[in-house]
């Protein structure tokens, strides 16, 4: 069988809705509306998937018009959903957001509830599926016991990889980052991990020691216009890119990246290369307007990479 990485987390539907004008509360205002499917470790994994990697889904959605969509729309970009559970009378997990005409955002709302329903019990249904990848990815949206269960059973075998997503969950895996292969947080995330502020860069060389020393393998963190740094037990380097061009839409960038850290590992490709790559795949989803660049490929973020290269 060909080599397959399973992704464990959430799978989203979100709601975009931008106002025409400034928002006037408590009334009804003219806008324009947008739909889209999401989900950190679902966009991972359509993003490997498009790169021409083999991804298996494992997570929970309703029997409902959104759980539908998450299905169908992951199918069509070449996600296996053959293990993804049905869980019926409940809503989809959805993100909501209402931006103002500046494109601020007013307020939020996100309902994941459903996420309870991916219990302990779901993992050891799938176990052997599970067990028979090259590697999982998961964000920290699932469970604690859930997590904790990963962790336990899969990580001193099979690595793990794992986006924080933002602060707040940063800290719900900040006490289980040793059993973690490799983590692609931001600053702000190292921040939270560590337990230390971060005000140069040889503070965040201190801080990512900290994770290592706590076993953490190997950390990506991503620090946006100043490239990436990238640390393990042998070696750090700092990877600095040249300003991204053409960029239409700031969402999607990170997902992109960690997708192809993964393929990359997954592939027992070079470490330089990887960063270069790496780079060069959030470029392409900044250059997209959605969150995911549907013509994503591994020969474009080679041509992206070069042309990079070709800058600095």
């Amino acid at each position: 069988m060909d080599k397959y990485i399973i992704g464990i987390g959430a799978a989203n539907v979100d709601i975009h809705g931008t106002s025409r004008n400034t928002v006037n509360l408590h009334d009804s205002n003219p806008g324009f509306m947008k739909i889209s499917t999401g989900g950190v470790t679902r966009n991972i994994l359509e993003n490997y998937a498009r790169l021409g990697g083999n991804a298996k889904l494992l997570t929970v959605v309703g029997n409902d018009i959104y759980g539908d969509k998450i299905l169908s729309e992951s199918a069509r970009a070449g996600i296996d959903i053959t293990h993804v559970k049905i869980v019926l009378d409940h809503s989809s997990s959805t993100y909501m957001s209402i931006l103002d005409n500046t494109g601020e955002m007013v307020v939020a709302l996100s309902d994941m509830t459903i996420m309870e329903k991916l219990t302990i019990d779901y993992l050891r249904n799938n176990d052997s599926i599970i067990g028979g990848s090259s590697l999982i990815v998961c964000d920290p949206s699932l469970p604690r016991e859930v997590m904790d269960e990963i962790l336990a059973v899969y990580s001193p075998e099979i690595p793990v990889f794992v986006d924080p997503v933002s602060v707040a969950y940063a800290s719900c895996v900040k006490d289980k980052i040793g059993h973690f292969h490799t983590a692609k947080p931001n600053e702000l995330e190292v921040e939270e991990l560590s337990g230390m502020k971060v005000e140069s860069e040889e503070d965040l060389i201190t801080a990512c020691r900290i994770l290592m020393d706590k076993g953490l393998k190997r950390v990506f963190v991503s620090r946006g216009s100043k490239g990436c740094f990238y640390m393990d037990h042998d070696k750090y380097l700092f990877h600095r890119t040249s300003e991204a061009t053409g960029v239409v839409n700031v969402t999607g960038a990170g997902d992109a990246f960690m997708s192809t850290l993964i393929y990359c590992y997954v592939h027992d490709i070079g470490i330089e290369e990887t960063l270069c790559l790496a780079s060069a795949a959030g470029v392409a989803a900044l250059r997209s307007p959605y969150t995911i660049n549907t013509d994503i490929s591994l020969e474009m973020i080679r041509k992206i990479s070069e042309e990079k290269e070709d800058e600095l």
